[in-house]
């Protein structure tokens, strides 16, 4: 029994496991979306989180800062990404790579995968050298492809998270594949998400072996604020005077630091339990925590602050008004054979469109956003088909997230449909059964039944067979 005793403090998770599980949850607070199977897209997914976390995941409450940064990027030719620059110069100055040992929910999976009982492969020139391979991919797949692609074609192309990104498949496509309502998207699977998918299994793989791998070798958000560790407030640091210069810090830690509180330094404060002089101790700004009662309070306001914090985002994520209610019974309904319930919307050019009045005539609707490259790429495919169907309705309605002036980007391409811009509660795309998976297509025949409804890019040429199909009302 004694025995027993002295071995339970040892399996209580540590404060920095508990901040890691908090914000695990915070970040993916939308209940309901995990229960629907539905990506939330309310206000606060203007917001970054200071972590790696999927915006496509069903519980994501907030953007994920590298993919927005890449967005940003893409868009660089109309407009200048002030507000993503500015959010992730604010999390670098604040916690630098504290971010990376404390906040992502990611890093906590690999550092649980690396506690299974197998041989680790230790840290050597060879990981050092591999470690500034992250670095090359924030400059070529975050920065210069979607700049360079942005300008040239006007298209966003967030390449690390369209190519690589584990986390992204993870939470994101996992995500939404197990749920039962998204059954329906296994026919959009091609090769890259086979690639990407690969990729996921050898990084979760990896982390088993080696300690943090993805952190280490690949993540390009742990190198853009490692370039913040010299200016950075929060952090661990070195009494110098205390300091024997033993090196036991530097040999014992994971990462593939040089001395502690360097670039690949994550702050996790591993290092101070083997200093034996003491000399290692978090910070804020040039302040050690460890001095006086300091440490103590704060470990107190933080039990009660998370818990609290969790609560508020879970409140304001799940009991907000939402369009996602049951559907009436009957008939109505988004689905194939059903009818949508009616709405109006104002167009951008100063008329309106009414489902209802739109009856008598076959009607597309097209789901899209001015951030999603394959909704660009087909708007044109519309357009050619309002020009040789001059009978057909077609509504482009954008989602209710904007991150650019909408009006001004349909100026600059010239296109000429009927463009509308859904309400703050996306209350319309609720109604049609649109979430964030963009496009989504929907065919409504003569009487206003619905023909198809489903998420993916669109030809020309299918646009024409659905077009034969509500016209003689076939769902």
């Amino acid at each position: 029994m004694a025995e027993i005793k002295k071995r339970r403090p040892a399996l209580r998770p540590t404060k920095r496991r508990l901040v890691q599980l908090y914000c695990a949850l915070l970040y993916n607070a939308n209940i309901k979306g995990l229960a629907l199977g539905r990506i939330y897209t309310g206000p606060a997914k203007n917001l970054c989180v200071p972590g790696l976390n999927c915006y496509s995941c069903p519980g994501a409450v907030g953007a994920c800062p590298l993919g927005a940064l890449q967005n940003a990027m893409a868009a660089s030719g109309t407009r200048a990404g002030t507000y993503v620059l500015g959010i992730l110069m604010l999390y670098g100055l604040l916690l630098g790579r504290t971010v990376c040992g404390w906040l992502c929910p990611f890093g906590m999976v690999q550092e649980l995968l690396h506690k299974i009982p197998t041989p680790k492969i230790r840290k050597s020139r060879a990981t050092r050298i591999l470690s500034g391979l992250k670095y090359l991919l924030l400059l070529v797949l975050v920065l210069l492809v979607p700049l360079l692609y942005g300008l040239k074609k006007g298209l966003p192309l967030p390449a690390f998270c369209k190519y690589i990104c584990p986390a992204g498949t993870l939470e994101g496509a996992g995500g939404l594949l197990i749920h039962p309502a998204n059954k329906g998207l296994f026919s959009m699977l091609g090769s890259l998400f086979a690639r990407k998918a690969l990729i996921l299994a050898l990084v979760l793989v990896s982390c088993i072996f080696c300690y943090r791998s993805f952190c280490r070798f690949l993540c390009p958000l742990g190198a853009l604020y490692g370039l913040f560790s010299r200016i950075a407030l929060a952090g661990v640091k070195v009494d110098g005077a205390a300091c024997t210069g033993c090196g036991a810090c530097v040999r014992t830690c994971p990462m593939d630091t040089r001395y502690v509180g360097d670039r690949e330094c994550i702050h996790c404060g591993g290092c101070r339990k083997v200093c034996r002089s003491g000399a290692i101790s978090f910070r804020a700004g040039k302040t050690s925590l460890e001095q006086g009662v300091f440490r103590e309070r704060a470990g107190k306001i933080l039990k009660v602050l998370l818990p609290l914090l969790l609560t508020a985002v879970l409140t304001l994520a799940n009991l907000r008004p939402s369009a996602e209610a049951p559907l009436p019974a009957g008939e109505t309904g988004f689905e194939a054979g059903q009818f949508p319930e009616d709405f109006s919307v104002s167009l951008m050019d100063g008329g309106s469109f009414s489902l209802y009045e739109a009856r008598g005539h076959v009607t597309f609707i097209n789901l899209w956003a001015t951030y999603c490259a394959p909704c660009v790429e087909e708007i044109p495919y519309f357009e050619r088909l309002r020009q040789e169907h001059e009978e057909v309705r077609i509504l482009a309605l954008h989602a209710s997230l904007v991150t650019e002036d909408v009006g001004a980007y349909l100026e600059e391409k010239g296109w000429d449909l009927d463009f509308a811009l859904d309400d703050e509660d996306g209350s319309v795309f609720a109604l049609l059964g649109g979430d964030a998976l963009l496009p989504r297509t929907i065919v409504l025949d003569r009487e206003g039944r619905v023909v198809y409804n489903q998420a993916g890019s669109v030809t020309y040429e299918k646009l024409e067979k659905l077009l034969v199909r509500a016209e003689q009302g076939q769902p």
